[in-house]
């Protein structure tokens, strides 16, 4: 996929981030990989049971393709495949631990909310 450089006015930078790391699962992947450092097909789809395979694989496909993880395949039965950040996908954590710091507040105050409204 083609992307586009959004260097044309205000807000473009954002857009550039997020043709990367946009679509369901790659701020997910990326989060895995950022725990786990270095993340195999099997594990990510075990983590990940929402996703399906196809999406997984289209996923990863595109975050390899934009230079942000890497793939190692081993050559033994059955084929082994491993996936972890490049330097360059490294420059993502502070993104992504951005957004697990505001997912965490977010859900303790979805969880302060429902004990309020628990407790009228």
């Amino acid at each position: 996929m083609k992307r586009h450089l959004y260097n044309c006015q205000p807000g473009c930078p954002v857009e550039s981030t997020l043709q990367i790391i946009s679509g369901k699962w790659k701020a997910v992947i990326l989060y895995h990989f950022i725990k786990n450092n270095v993340c195999h097909f099997g594990e990510l789809q075990r983590t990940m049971q929402d996703c399906s395979r196809r999406m997984l694989a289209l996923q990863l496909r595109e975050l390899e393709s934009d230079g942000v993880i890497e793939k190692t395949i081993y050559p033994v039965m059955p084929p082994k495949t491993d996936y972890k950040l490049t330097a360059f996908g490294k420059t993502l954590i502070p993104v992504i631990k951005s957004m697990e710091e505001w997912g965490n507040l977010y859900n303790q105050r979805i969880i302060a909310k429902d004990d309020v409204s628990a407790n009228d």
